[in-house]
Order: structure tokens, then sequence, then C-alpha cells
């Protein structure tokens, strides 16, 4: 079993492939939550995978493409992206988006 209780500033940011920045915040098998770090004008490629995905902005904005379709997200704002679908995002200004994927990114505990 993983920790069940998590603090953000015991986490250790990790680049990321396209420039910017992540931290693995809490995780089980099923779940894993991970918080990221853009600066403005940061991008994160369109790229798909097998797992959902909830995100949440908590700070700045992001043009949001998800399937071929592209809105703008404010903090407070939240999108889903169900398994498969190609997605990316853009910061239009510095911003965090904090993502749960079910079930949880082996790849980002490598």
């Amino acid at each position: 079993m993983t920790d069940i209780f998590s603090h953000a500033d015991e986490k250790t940011w990790t680049p990321t492939p396209d420039g910017n920045r992540r931290r693995v915040l809490v995780h089980t098998d099923e779940l894993m939550m991970v918080e990221f770090a853009f600066d403005k004008g940061g991008v994160g490629a369109l790229h798909s995978h097998p797992h959902v995905q909830a995100s949440y902005v908590a700070e700045g904005r992001f043009e949001v493409t998800i399937d071929g379709r592209s809105e703008i997200l404010e903090a407070g704002s939240s999108f889903i992206v169900p398994s498969n679908l190609v997605h990316g995002v853009k910061a239009l200004e510095a911003g965090r988006l904090v993502d749960s994927f079910a079930p949880y990114r082996a790849d980002f505990l490598a």
C-alpha cells in the first residue's frame, strides 16, 4: 500500500519530455493524482493513453484540445479525457493542472 496522505512540499518535481514539470502526489494501483506545472506558452503535446484522465485547472489559463475539439479553460474549470482519445494543452499563462488517472500511470513512477 502506498501512502494515504500526501504533502506536496515533500514531493519532487520531475521534468517532462515536453519541457514542463510534474510531481506524483499520491497513487494506488487503481488511481493516481499528479500535479503538472507549465510556464506561459508551455505545451503538453498531443498524445493518447489507455488511462481515463480527469483534470482540474488549479491555476492559469489553458487551451485544451480533446479529440480535435478545443476550449479555453481557466482556474476552477475541469475536463475529462476518455481512454485513448488524443488530447493536449497549451498554457496561455503560467499555470498548474491537477490530473487524476485510472488506473495509475506506471510510466510516471519509473
